[in-house]
Parts: structure tokens; C-alpha cells; sequence
């Protein structure tokens, strides 16, 4: 919900090779090759990213966020508030624009009726062209339909928040962003907000400045809602995160991964040793462990609400959301539970997909990523739960596991042999104050 200057998005892990096998592969990133003007907006598609290192980072004149209702790195310490709270205040919806933000001239805004199959695949089409690939030029991810429908289409979302900018003679669609409510809790306060994403203005349009009249527009959009507050997450430093949080990788598939520069072997690493290092059990070896059914959904919703308890910034989930962000879809999100003896859902666990095409590989097109979601670990040890679930990705075709340090993840990534990432994930709200940074072992959010 504003913009920033000097945004970019660079990605994946580098584990140090030689140090032990554990480390064995070296990950390329996942980056951006956006454009100044990308470069100038806060990275929306970063959660799954992860950023330069931020020693190499330079300084930087943040000259929009300067007036937007964020911390601000040079705040006065004797003018700071001492308490967490909305920078801007009450405000009202009598207050908003009613009007959209002007566009340039042969522009025009849409909202995208993502129950149109015709119109989700104008979205599909923008996004695999334009969004985010590697600086080499190796990789682009590649949202599905799907995808995309249980990304944008969860209970309570509003079809206006789905905005787009098309050529007003041919109607063709060059920029969109998103955003869809949330309820999330940022230690003890719980706020209605929305969570931002998908901002992508075609390459071609970049120097019309496009991206900042997005952001502006999706906030007239969503203040129209009564709604003030914001959640994204972005791989560079903005003003100002409230979590700063690292992506780990986990080999599924060496040998692919290899092959498609992806990753590279190891000091000292054969092939062979690497494929020997990475394997894991051919089927999960906890008793009642199985896919969530729809059915699940209640108990499952029991043991996340008393989980994220403990983290000072989550999500509160409803029923409904449960059954729209968890139960199963083929290639979107794979859900698991352990049911115990008296038939109780002890335990959770869940990852989603988000594939990478290959560009110019003579024999693979597609990288296959799984992103750890949420899991609750209960009656199982939590190693154990995130090994089992590895091997029904590893099962199901999944090159590569990704996950986050946020929530318990710390207790098993090194034991259960991820590669540390070069980069990092900086979690922000727009127009709330958090007075204390928060550690990642604080953070129970996962964004999409």
C-alpha cells in the first residue's frame, strides 16, 4: 500500500559447500529482473524470494515512504511512540477519493471478475511474461489457475480489489495488483486488514509509471472498506520491517536440480554421494499419518487457533478459511493430519505449489517447488511430522522443499538438511507501529 525506491527482488540459497554434507548443494536464487520502475515498488511476490545480501545493499532516499503512515528508519527517538498502534489515526470513508487515480492517457482501469475462466487467464498470461524470473534468465515461476483462484478468491473477497489497468483501443491487460482481507494479530491486538500482492506492470510500460497510481488506487479500493492497516512481505529493506526472516531449501531432486543449474554440486560432492545424501524414505513412517479431508477441517482449525497462540504475529483463521486455505487442491496445497488411535486429529501439516518454468533447457521445462505452509506439530515430534511430509513431496514429483524460519521451522532445518539461503524476507504493516522488532521464532504468519 505505497511504493518504495529501490526495491529489488534477487532469490533462493546458497548453502556454504565443505562444510558438511548437510550442505552439499549449492541453490541458485530466485530473482527479479524488473525494471527502475519495479525496482522503485515494494517486491509483492517475495515470500517466495529472497534478497541480496543486505550489506550490498546501498543506501537509500525512500522519498515516497517518506510520507506514507510507516516507521520511518530516522524517526525522532524523542518524538517515537512508545506503544504499537496506527500511525495515522482514526480516519473515516467519508475521507477517501471517491474517484479512481488518474491513469496516463490510452489507460484505463478494470476490475478482474476472476469467475471468468477468460479473465484468469489474462491475469496467468501477464503474470508468466512479466512478473518474476531470475537476473540470469533461467527461471520464471509460473502461477496456475488455480493457483491463482485460491490465492485471490478466499471468503470474504471483494472483486474490486482485484485491479487492473488495460489499453483503453484494445482492452489488452498491462498492470494489476491485489488484495484480499485478512484478520491477523499483531501481539495483542487484532486487526481487520488485507494482505498485498501480484503488483506486475507489463515490461513494455514500465517507464509510464504505472506500478505507483496501482498502489495508490488498490489502497482508495480498500480504505473504501473501512480497512486502514496492511500486510506485505518484500526481500529488500523498506521503511520499516517488523521481522526480518530467511528462506531454506531443501533438496528433493539433486540430480534435476543439477542438471538445470539450479544448484551445482557441493566442494568435494560426487553425484552419487549428493543423490545419497538427499534420500529419504520411500513412505511416511508415522502411524495415522494421511491427507486432510474437508471433514478434518474443524479440528484442524482447534489445533492452529491454540498454535499461533504463541507468536506474537499471526492469523486468525475462521472455519471457512480453513476450508478454503487447507483441505487439499490438486497442485495448489497438499494438507496432511495424524489421526490417533481414538480417532483425533493430533497433529497438521501442509505445504503449496509454485512452479518454475525451465527457459531453454534441451530436456526440462518445469522446476517443481514445494513452500512449506503451516504445520502444527502435536502427538508427533516435529522433525519427524516435516520428514514425512518432505517424502509425500518428494513422492507426489516435487523438486525442491522450501521453507521459512518463522514458527518452529529452526528446530528441524538444519537437522532435516536445508540449505541456509543468501537472502532475506522482511515482513511489513502499513499504518501500525511495532515498537519492538520481532524475531523470526515470533512470526506465525506465512503470506502467500
Amino acid at each position: 500500500m505505497g511504493e518504495d525506491e529501490g526495491a529489488s527482488g534477487s532469490g533462493g540459497g546458497s548453502p556454504d559447500e565443505g562444510r558438511d554434507e548437510s550442505r552439499a548443494v549449492e541453490h541458485r536464487g530466485e530473482g527479479s529482473s524488473q525494471a527502475a520502475e519495479i525496482r522503485e515498488l515494494f517486491d509483492f511476490l517475495s515470500v517466495r524470494t529472497a534478497a541480496p545480501n543486505q550489506k550490498r545493499q546501498p543506501k537509500r532516499n525512500y522519498t515516497f515512504w517518506g510520507s506514507q503512515p510507516v516507521a520511518q528508519f530516522d524517526d525522532d527517538p524523542g518524538s517515537t511512540p512508545t506503544e504499537d498502534g496506527s500511525i495515522e489515526g482514526e480516519k473515516t470513508v467519508d475521507e477517501v477519493q471517491k474517484e479512481p487515480y488518474k491513469l496516463p492517457a490510452g489507460y484505463e482501469w478494470c476490475t478482474c471478475d476472476f469467475s471468468d475462466d477468460k479473465v484468469v487467464q489474462e491475469v496467468y498470461n501477464l503474470l508468466t511474461t512479466n512478473y518474476v524470473e531470475d537476473d540470469d534468465n533461467m527461471f520464471r515461476f509460473d502461477y496456475s489457475a488455480g493457483f491463482l483462484k485460491w490465492a485471490l478468491m478466499p471468503p470474504g473477497s471483494q472483486q474490486e480489489w482485484l485491479a487492473g489497468v488495460r489499453v483503453s483501443h484494445n482492452k489488452k491487460l498491462v498492470g494489476f495488483i491485489t488484495a484480499i482481507p485478512a484478520t491477523i494479530r499483531v501481539k495483542e491486538q487484532v486487526l481487520r486488514m488485507v494482505e498485498i500482492n501480484f503488483l506486475c506492470v507489463h515490461k513494455k510500460l514500465r517507464a509510464k509509471r504505472l506500478a505507483p497510481v496501482l498502489i495508490k488506487e488498490i489502497t482508495r479500493r480498500v480504505n473504501l472498506h473501512d480497512i486502514w492497516q496492511a500486510a506485505y512481505t518484500a526481500g529488500v529493506v523498506l521503511p520499516t520491517p517488523v521481522a526480518t526472516c530467511r528462506y531454506w531449501h531443501r533438496s528433493l531432486n539433486p540430480k534435476k536440480l543439477i542438471d538445470v543449474g539450479f544448484s551445482k554440486l557441493g566442494h568435494r560432492m560426487t553425484m552419487a554421494r549428493t543423490i545419497k545424501l538427499y534420500r529419504l524414505p520411500e513412505s511416511p513412517r508415522t502411524p495415522g499419518f494421511r491427507q486432510m479431508h474437508e471433514g478434518d477441517s474443524q479440528e484442524v482449525l482447534n489445533l492452529l487457533s491454540a498454535y499461533l497462540e504463541q507468536f506474537k504475529l499471526a492469523p486468525q483463521l475462521t472455519l471457512e478459511e480453513v476450508k478454503h486455505w487447507l483441505v487439499p487442491r490438486a497442485d495448489v496445497i497438499d494438507s496432511f493430519v495424524v489421526e490417533g488411535a481414538d480417532g483425533t486429529i493430533t497433529d497438521f501439516a501442509s505445504f503449496y505449489t509454485l512452479p518454475s518454468s525451465i527457459l531453454g533447457h534441451p530436456q526440462h521445462s518445469v522446476l517443481k517447488a514445494a513452500y512449506m505452509y503451516y504445520t502444527v506439530p502435536g502427538a508427533t515430534q516435529l522433525q519427524q511430522l516435516m520428514t514425512d511430509v518432505m517424502i509425500e513431496a518428494r513422492r507426489k514429483g516435487y523438486d525442491v522443499f522450501n521453507a521459512l524460519d518463522v514458527l518452529h521451522n529452526q528446530q528441524f532445518l538444519k537437522d532435516l538438511k536445508f540449505g541456509e539461503g543468501d537472502g532475506f524476507l522482511r515482513y511489513y504493516l502499513f499504518n501500525w507501529r511495532v515498537v519492538e522488532k520481532l524475531q523470526p521464532s515470533d512470526v506465525g504468519l506465512v503470506l502467500l
